[in-house]
């Protein structure tokens, strides 16, 4: 495991090279309000797991499940649904195309808004994406198209395509010049934030989340410290094959990690967290929000897989990176967990 806690010496610096991107939302009203519209936006549950508490030598285990999340399987289902469904609101979104890089549930969601809202959805897949996924996305109606050999590659293909042919991109990352979708986009994501305030006996002490580009994990943690003030410890969780968040922190400055050469390791099984670029403003908001960060091997993911699914919660590697986390903290002696914790971990997607 690596670890890093961010220190004001490493943040400030970072947050003067992102001052001018914006900070994520911590208003779930707006994101709440429009999808109780929709037909299948039923509030997913929290589920106590005793079992895995015992076996991380903690007090209560609190696992929001999002595997049934709108039918689409993910958390994703509330970002760019989301954002389509804004567009719907203000009378743009019928007759658009929206084109979207995905390494997964990102492009469920925005194949599903589009078909939702009359529009048109093209979605760019790295040649590691399983096909069994391009399946699912053509059966919403999405237009499938592959391109290279990495996530990066298949959204360099995706930016330059919906410049090219007029398209509107619809990215759940940001950087420099293009914020607006991807920060509303993240907004979308604090409904669940929303619903788990409610449905939570009492205050976390630890909340583990895991991280691709860092869109989840960094409006979870917004809305954490907006109810629960800054008791909760937040850790963010990442593949030690895509620490991008990590080292952009322990440099102080926003950092692409370089993948290995192609072919000479097997692809990750944490793809949907496999992201070799932050977004800007995920990263900003888990520099001012979190406490650690933190990074586990394919090893500890698969090992966290099994566990939930031996407690009758089937996920994937990537689903249960935020347990994973919590697992090897335990392991580790770590981050201040004992009998008396109460963690909140985000089960992010169902199995294959």
């Amino acid at each position: 495991m690596t670890h890093l806690i961010p220190t004001p010496a490493l943040i400030a610096p970072l947050l003067a090279t992102l001052a001018d991107v914006p900070w994520p939302s911590e208003d779930a009203g707006a994101p709440t309000a429009l999808l109780a519209r929709c037909p299948v936006a039923a509030e997913t549950p929290l589920v106590e797991m005793p079992g895995l508490a015992k076996m991380a030598g903690i007090g209560h285990l609190h696992i929001k499940d999002e595997r049934a999340r709108m039918g689409l399987g993910s958390f994703k289902a509330l970002g760019a649904a989301y954002v389509i469904a804004c567009d719907a609101q203000a009378g743009e979104a019928a007759g658009r195309a929206y084109y979207a890089a995905s390494a997964g549930n990102h492009g469920l969601s925005v194949a599903a808004g589009a078909q939702a809202f009359g529009a048109r959805a093209v979605i760019y897949l790295a040649q590691t994406v399983p096909t069994a996924f391009a399946a699912r996305l053509e059966a919403l109606g999405a237009e499938v198209r592959w391109r290279g050999e990495t996530y990066e590659a298949s959204m360099e293909a995706a930016v330059q395509d919906a410049e090219m042919e007029g398209a509107v991109l619809l990215s759940d990352s940001s950087w420099p010049g293009y914020f607006e979708r991807p920060w509303r986009l993240m907004e979308g994501y604090l409904v669940l934030m929303q619903e788990v305030v409610a449905q939570m006996p009492a205050a976390p002490t630890h909340v583990f989340l895991q991280a691709g580009v860092g869109g989840l994990a960094a409006s979870a943690a917004a809305y954490v410290r907006k109810v629960w003030g800054d008791v909760p410890r937040i850790v963010v969780v990442e593949p030690e094959v895509a620490p991008a968040l990590i080292s952009s922190i322990a440099m102080s400055a926003v950092q692409t990690v370089q993948a290995p050469p192609a072919g000479s390791v097997p692809a990750s099984a944490m793809g949907r967290l496999d992201c070799k670029e932050p977004s800007l403003i995920a990263l900003k908001g888990l520099a001012r929000d979190a406490n650690d960060f933190m990074t586990i091997t394919e090893a500890e993911g698969a090992d966290a897989a099994l566990a939930v699914a031996g407690a009758g919660f089937e996920s994937t590697p990537s689903g249960a990176a935020g347990i994973a986390g919590l697992l090897v903290a335990a392991r580790d002696g770590g981050f201040g967990l004992s009998e008396a914790s109460r963690v909140l971990v985000v089960l992010s997607e169902g199995p294959e």
